[in-house]
């Protein structure tokens, strides 16, 4: 029989059965190894290959479809590590919208609600509370990035009754509704001296490489909030870092970096008004997450069997 190797060890049992049955019925089997070892046996005449693991690609002599259950694919794009370079590639996007806009909205909820320095407070049983505070409420927000994370986030925040928000992409077009304008990446410098509430959730290619480095941070108005969920890469973190220190900015979250895991000796760990978190924004932890990346394999899967485009295909020469 053909050959569906699933190497994602979260699936729950019911994935799992949806996943084999799926396969039965187009005459293939689905082979589960959690372990990157286990997997690395199965994958030779492997047809489908559903997991992350990019090692295996060099083994996968037969692969026809590559599909990942994140939505960042950039390390998967060169070409020279494939066994079968023409085999498709698909990722997850998608599936992280709803989990990505409830970090967004914790962590600017934080940081605008001084909840860090209340927790330097309560660590010491003090009792003060008189830090001036900031709300979502009548805030001018921009995202940069409209995709699925985007869109999904604009709808968590339109909640609060923003006074704006604006969405930043490569077009200047979103669907409407969503955003109150939508400008294209070229009029970001025009907007961001008008933000309160700036977030980020690009993927890596070499235009959102150091997008916002230290001229464009400083256009940022004192009192404006910064949330990372994209890619680290986007941010220049030494020139962010200065903006914390000197206070031109009120706080920032960066749930993503230039390097991860963050090196122990990172200044970035003591920089003030900074809420890390370790890119646990977009993770598998969600049961609805996992939930949507199976549906969406097994929409993909029904395609494929029948020789028609998939959906979510990464486009090489746009890096996502």
């Amino acid at each position: 029989m053909r050959k569906l190797l699933v190497n994602i060890p979260q699936l729950t049992p019911a994935h799992r059965l949806a996943l084999s049955e799926a396969a039965h019925r187009e005459g293939f089997e689905a082979v589960f190894r959690d372990e990157r070892a286990d997997a690395a046996k199965e994958v030779a005449d492997a047809e489908i290959l559903f997991g992350p693991d990019q090692s295996l690609l060099p083994l996968a002599k037969q692969l026809r479809w590559l599909c990942v259950p994140s939505a960042g694919a950039e390390q998967y794009l060169d070409r020279r590590q494939y066994a079968c370079p023409e085999a498709l590639l698909t990722n997850s996007a998608g599936a992280y919208g709803v989990t990505i806009a409830e970090h967004i909205v914790m962590t600017a909820l934080m940081l605008m609600r001084r909840q860090m320095d209340y927790e330097q407070v309560v660590a010491r049983r003090g009792w003060r509370r008189d830090l001036p505070v900031r709300s979502l409420h009548g805030s001018r927000i921009t995202l940069l990035g409209t995709g699925d994370i985007g869109r999904t986030a604009a709808e968590r925040l339109r909640g609060f009754g923003p006074a704006g928000i604006t969405g930043v992409n490569r077009s200047g077009k979103a669907p409407e509704g969503l955003f109150d304008r939508v400008v294209p990446l070229e009029a970001l410098e025009d907007v961001l001296p008008q933000t309160d509430l700036l977030v980020l959730s690009l993927p890596h290619t070499p235009r959102t490489r150091g997008l916002m480095d230290r001229r464009r941070l400083r256009l940022l108005p004192p009192e404006a909030c910064l949330v990372n969920v994209g890619r680290g890469s986007a941010i220049d973190e030494t020139a962010l870092m200065a903006c914390l220190e000197e206070g031109r900015l009120w706080g920032a979250a960066l749930d993503v970096f230039g390097e991860e895991p963050l090196p122990e000796d990172s200044p970035l760990w003591t920089c003030p008004r900074l809420l890390i978190t370790p890119h646990v924004a977009g993770n598998m932890t969600l049961a609805y997450t996992l939930d949507r990346i199976v549906e969406q394999f097994l929409e993909n899967f029904a395609l494929y069997c029948r020789g028609l485009p998939l959906k979510r295909m990464v486009e090489s020469e746009k890096g996502y």
